[in-house]
């Protein structure tokens, strides 16, 4: 899994770019957890320079790259810190799912404005009592006539707030139990019957949102992909929120911000912390191109992608809490490094509940090495 992949040609060049808009929007870098910091603007921007949509084909907006070649673009703009969070979805999941399984209508309505970074999507899965057990999913759909009726709330929902649709997971067979009966729905956020509610974190930030679903309508042409199939579609669309750069680098601003407090102090401890985190990270980002190297071959790396999500998890929730035990740091004060320990301290423990929580990413490992 740690072969290294060929960085396609042009490379360079395609940093560079990323680079260039970064430095044009002003305040754009940055920023910890930057995939989870929103700025419409700076998503706009990004989607004009071609940088969105990269993979999604020229048909619909996008520009016919590969894997490798979308990783460049995420790598620079995480490495950074970029507020590239209004997007993040739609361009991760959303549009791909579309691709996969929408009418031919609902790809020209939706995907190019993912291309352009104008138009944002959210997952609906998690529910009361059903976060981490998916398959408790509660949630209904029922047929009427030619149409569907959705009912039930969707929890932990990033983004819902300013997103224009979500592709949401529910329970379509009566009496169904487990991963039975359940299908993926295209849902236009603005529909009536669909209440959204803001949860408010421990920084004071809103990222995330419950969901309301009362006796919400949604033609025939709603479902996505085949009835009943919903839980394989879901479990295969998690393989591409599992594997990207974001899984490792959202604490690199910290790191980056470490380095440049052991170069100008020679602090000892920060010089040899500094290069325990470069060396995890070089190796973190050789599994993580390997991952995007088999998706770019056409291969669902899916067993790789959960490792390096879990192993990525461990090590950016670890920087913060070392960093803190290295260095005598006033949290309280505004200097670069402090305030970014101090919000890491306070967000990275999420870092292994989103996208599956480390006791279910282990299980999913465990049973694709036959161990269980």
């Amino acid at each position: 899994m740690t072969k290294p992949f060929a960085m396609p040609a042009g490379a360079a060049t395609l940093r560079t770019r990323v680079g260039e808009v970064i430095a044009a929007h002003a305040g754009a870098a940055g920023r910890a957890n930057c995939w989870q910091v929103n700025d419409p603007a700076f998503s706009r921007a990004l989607g004009a320079a071609g940088l969105i949509g990269i993979t999604l084909p020229r048909g619909y907006g996008g520009h016919d790259g590969d894997a490798l070649e979308r990783y460049i673009v995420l790598e620079e703009l995480l490495a950074a810190g970029a507020p590239v969070g209004a997007h993040w979805i739609a361009d991760r999941q959303t549009a791909p799912l579309l691709l996969r399984h929408a009418t031919e209508a609902q790809k020209r309505r939706w995907i190019p404005g993912i291309a352009a970074g104008e138009i944002y999507g959210c997952i609906g899965l998690s529910e009361p009592g059903a976060g981490s057990d998916l398959a408790a999913v509660r949630s209904s759909a029922r047929r009427d006539g030619e149409g569907w009726v959705l009912s039930g709330q969707k929890i932990w929902t990033t983004n819902a707030h300013i997103a224009h649709i979500m592709i949401g997971l529910f329970r379509s067979e009566p009496g169904s139990q487990r991963n039975a009966g359940l299908s993926q729905f295209l849902i236009p956020l603005d529909t009536l019957g669909i209440t959204i509610r803001p949860i408010v974190n421990l920084t004071g930030e809103h990222d995330f949102n419950e969901v309301f679903f009362d006796e919400v309508r949604l033609p025939g042409d709603a479902l996505l992909g085949m009835e009943g199939e919903g839980w394989a579609q879901a479990t295969a669309e998690l393989s591409l929120e599992r594997s990207g750069p974001e899984r490792y680098l959202s604490s690199m601003v910290l790191v980056t911000e470490l380095v440049r407090h052991a170069a100008a102090t020679g602090h000892t401890a920060a010089v040899a912390l500094a290069g325990r985190f470069v060396s995890e990270a070089w190796t973190l980002r050789q599994m993580s191109l390997a991952v995007a190297g088999r998706m770019a071959l056409g291969e669902d790396p899916s067993l790789e992608a959960t490792i390096v999500k879990d192993l990525g998890n461990s090590f950016e929730q670890a920087i913060p809490q070392l960093v803190q035990q290295v260095l005598d740091l006033d949290l309280a004060s505004d200097d670069p490094l402090a305030v970014l320990t101090g919000q890491l301290l306070q967000v990275s423990p999420s870092f292994s509940l989103r996208g599956g929580t480390r006791e279910i990413l282990r299980g999913i490992v465990a049973r694709g090495l036959g161990l269980r």
